[in-house]
């Protein structure tokens, strides 16, 4: 069934955020709301973000006009979700008042209509449980604000209906989230529940008196992280979070009872911003936070540890996979990094001992190791593979293929897939190895073409990427100069096809290459120094070899940027394609030298300009003699000879 028409039932801040999100997509959207106040308030709140989004130059005055129009804000029930395909309840997060909704909406919904709730932490087979056809109901768990965050969390309950349950996640993507599946019903799903248990451990800290929330606070933005816990908590609202506490208790452990500081801000009416006073005063919408030092007594493997735990348990049950985990909590916690991305920083062993540790502190059981990391299998949980798995849901890859390789006579062309800005990150990196090893032993392939999947060859590594301490780092230095060292010492032509950004680790990748080969607009360059960082994976050396100290020292230290044209100009490119044509030349000129160059002449070659570089002229003479001699007992010399006396296009098969 295709969707045309939506109805969204609830007009606060989260309904009024989804129809918008709706509308803005060129879908219809009927907005029902039972208090006329309410359903006022959320319609002004649509204009005036909006109005927002026109001030900001993300939208135009016409294209307001058009989305207002497919928008009707209605008290009436029945006419809001006759007609249409799919509802989204957005009522406040009580279990008795969503229930009484559902009854509502099935009494006057058409009968293929989908229902999807937008609970953020109540199970969807609860909800669904007063259906007479519970298989209709799918999660649809927006992030607030709708209008900006890009998460969507789709869940299956017991019940839902596979047709259902894809239909939502195909949809969500048509209005320009980024959906992942929550296969298997739990409180919390996967971005709150990965959470819970850091809830509960910043409010122990203060049940304990173990440091000010303004101390913990300033602690965590040190940490680079966008708010502190007890903000965030104001944030979304004291109450709301004893709430999700209480319904933790209820439906995952008893522990989540231990924290009472939530209960008693409750009754104080003391609920952050929605009352102007939670763990700080607030004014305009901004919290008034105490000016503090950093706390030194809490750590921030305390909240890794955590994280990473409740994430293996989620794994471990088939809820999600480790890519859509670390998607997921990515985007809906605006992090740079998730628990997949640190586990595979750490070992299995330092994250049981923080586990044990904060046990033994806080006697919550919460915080004891998951199975898997009791057994010492944290790795192979993060990859996908359960230990004693119950079921076959979470045995996906935890990424998709970062790299395509397509072969084509003698050529083979291996393209980066990560994203429109191909970041190189660890996950890429192990794919490129793998690669580059397969083709170094393929006699068949002699040139080699690396490029971009899309418009870009790479905007440089992934910087977000955790690493855990400097001798690590160091080591992901070396680990990509080895790597990026592979290509020059494989006994094929490599070719760069530089487009789009070739910056930082893609501008090295592109150095390690044989031949360069650029459109002119494409923009390159080193800026590390201008973030605080060096070019890492060979380029000080590589760069300096290819056009002299003086320039390689000015591109370096002022981290400018530079055309495909003034490369080409440096010596740094070879030749220069039309943009239109990049592809489809390159292609061509590496055809050619497949057909045209001799592999064992080229490999040997390559050898002689390489080391050379490194050694003495007499050392390099004498290889240069004794490559001769090499190439002089291979067929395919008696081959190229042949050829150019009969006048033909030589036929080597690199031996």
């Amino acid at each position: 069934m295709e969707i045309k028409h939506v109805a969204v039932v609830g007009s606060g801040l989260m309904g009024s955020g989804i129809a918008q999100v709706i509308a803005t997509a060129g879908f219809s959207v009927n907005v029902f709301d039972s208090f006329p106040e309410a359903l006022k308030k959320g319609k002004d709140a649509v204009e005036k973000s909006l109005a927002r989004m026109v001030k900001a130059g993300k939208l135009n005055d016409e294209k307001t006009a058009e989305i207002m129009k497919r928008l009707q804000f209605t008290g009436d029930m029945k006419d809001a979700v006759r007609g249409t395909q799919l509802i989204v309840e957005a009522v406040p997060e009580i279990p008795d008042l969503k229930e009484k909704v559902f009854k509502d909406i099935e009494k006057f919904a058409d009968k293929d209509a989908i229902f999807a709730t937008n609970t953020s932490n109540i199970r969807i087979t609860e909800i669904a449980s007063v259906l007479k056809n519970p298989e209709r109901l799918v999660g649809m768990h927006f992030f607030n604000p709708p209008a900006v965050m890009k998460l969507v969390e789709v869940i299956r309950g017991e019940k839902s209906s596979e047709e259902n349950f894809q239909a939502v996640f195909n949809f969500s993507k048509q209005i320009g989230k980024e959906p992942i599946k929550v296969l298997k019903d739990t409180a919390g799903f996967v971005v709150n529940r990965i959470s819970a248990p850091e809830s509960l451990y910043f409010i122990l800290l203060l049940e304990n008196k173990v440091d000010s929330p303004q101390a913990i606070d300033a602690f965590a933005k040190s940490q680079a992280l966008p708010m502190g816990p007890y903000e965030l908590m104001d944030y979304v609202g004291i109450d709301t979070v004893l709430h999700s506490l209480e319904y933790y208790e209820r439906t995952l452990s008893k522990d989540y009872g231990l924290a009472k500081i939530p209960a008693q801000m409750t009754k104080d009416n003391k609920l952050g911003v929605k009352t102007s006073e939670g763990f700080y005063k607030w004014v305009n919408g901004k919290a008034q936070i105490p000016s503090s030092e950093p706390s030194t007594k809490v750590q921030l493997m305390d909240v890794f540890a955590l994280e990473i735990n409740e994430a293996t348990k989620l794994i471990e049950d088939g809820v999600a996979t480790p890519a859509d985990i670390e998607k997921g909590f990515c985007l809906g916690m605006n992090r740079p990094f998730g628990p997949v991305s640190v586990a595979n920083g750490l070992s299995n062993r330092e994250v049981k001992d923080k586990l044990n540790e904060l046990y033994e502190k806080y006697r919550a059981d919460v915080f004891k190791p998951s199975r898997s990391i009791e057994e010492g299998k944290l790795k192979e949980v993060m990859s996908g593979k359960v230990p004693d798995k119950k079921t076959d849901q979470a045995t996906a890859s935890t990424g998709s293929e970062l790299i395509n390789v397509v072969k084509t006579g003698k050529v083979a062309r291996v393209e980066l897939n990560n994203g429109k800005n191909n970041l190189l990150n660890s996950k890429l990196l192990n794919d490129l190895d793998r690669v580059i090893n397969e083709l170094n032993s393929q006699k068949d392939i002699f040139v080699v073409v690396i490029a971009g999947n899309g418009n870009v060859f790479s905007a440089g590594a992934e910087l977000t990427e955790f690493i855990p301490s400097p001798i690590e780092f160091m080591e992901h230095s070396r680990r990509g100069e080895r790597l990026f060292r592979k290509l020059s010492e494989m006994p094929k032509i490599v070719i760069a096809e530089m487009s789009g950004y070739v910056l930082g680790g893609g501008f090295e990748l592109s150095l390690n290459c044989d031949i360069r080969v650029a459109h002119r607009e494409c923009t390159i360059g080193f800026p590390e120094t201008t973030i605080g960082l060096l070019p890492g994976w060979s380029g000080s050396q590589k760069l300096a070899k290819l056009i002299g100290q003086s320039r390689a020292a000015y591109l370096i230290l002022t981290g400018e940027r530079f055309t495909g044209e003034r490369a080409m100009e440096l010596g740094i490119v070879s030749k220069l394609f039309e943009k239109n044509e990049l592809k489809e030349k390159t292609m061509e000129f590496a055809k050619d030298l497949s057909e045209r160059v001799a592999p064992i002449a080229a490999a040997l070659s390559k050898t002689l300009i390489y080391k050379g570089s490194e050694m003495s002229t007499d050392v390099g003479l004498d290889m240069e003699s004794m490559a001769m001699g090499n190439v002089y007992s291979s067929k395919d010399f008696m081959e190229g000879i042949s050829a150019f006396v009969q006048k033909r296009k030589p036929d080597y098969q690199n031996h």
